[in-house]
């Protein structure tokens, strides 16, 4: 665990951290709390609310400070509709830094501070039940070494941009996450690089880009079609 990244308070002043390892920050410094809501939440969660009627399996690329986690888990008691959320790390954060971040004040969620730092502390492959709404199952892992038995229709594309980690937002990856999927499902993402969105669309997906949270013009949405050509 990383004990040496840097926390800065990013524009809507909520925090993010600047990572040691590759140099670049775990959310825009524009607003991390702005972008999570505008990238994983309105565009994917809430999508995945309003189209899928039971339980929503959500699989997040890169828990980093557990930002959208814990975002998903208010969603998910709001509204009462069960979530399953399983997420992958390959570097998780120390967990001083975890109790550093203001996201539990600043959200005004003090109830929810201790399945916050449940997350962080949770051990690899062990899903633990936070409410009773949101089960979460984190794996310490990279994705290309992950196994998944089930299928998920939610996926938040959080990872480290392409220019840091190229090997995560290319086509083989992107039919790899594909295949995770179960049909109808949808994929957000904070990046709407032209390689990037070429990627998805040859691995089936249908693209839908929208608008970016603020300091980005644009973010991808895409959906696994039923009829979508492989």
């Amino acid at each position: 665990m990383n004990k040496h990244n840097q926390l800065i308070t990013s524009d809507d002043g909520s925090h993010t951290l600047i990572s040691d390892q590759f140099g670049v920050s775990y959310h825009s410094t524009h607003g991390a709390l702005q972008e999570s809501i505008t990238v994983f939440l309105a565009a994917g969660l809430h999508y995945a609310r309003h189209n899928f009627i039971s339980e929503i399996k959500v699989l997040e690329m890169g828990f980093g400070t557990g930002l959208n986690a814990l975002l998903s888990l208010l969603e998910a008691e709001k509204y009462r509709k069960p979530i399953q959320y399983s997420t992958l790390e390959a570097y998780p954060i120390h967990i001083d830094q975890a109790n550093a971040l203001n996201y539990i004040e600043i959200l005004n969620c003090s109830k929810f501070q201790n399945a916050f730092i449940n997350m962080h502390t949770a051990e690899s492959n062990q899903t633990i039940q936070l409410s009773n709404y949101f089960s979460f199952t984190k794996h310490i892992t990279k994705i290309e070494n992950f196994e998944s038995e089930g299928k998920y229709n939610v996926v938040y594309y959080d990872a480290f941009a392409p220019t840091t980690q190229p090997e995560l937002w290319d086509e083989t990856m992107m039919k790899r996450i594909y295949d995770l999927l179960e049909d109808q499902a949808v994929f957000v993402s904070y990046c709407a690089k032209g390689s990037f969105k070429r990627a998805l669309k040859a691995a089936g997906f249908v693209l839908e880009p929208l608008p970016g949270p603020p300091g980005k013009r644009e973010m991808t949405r895409a959906i696994k079609n039923v009829i979508s050509p492989r």
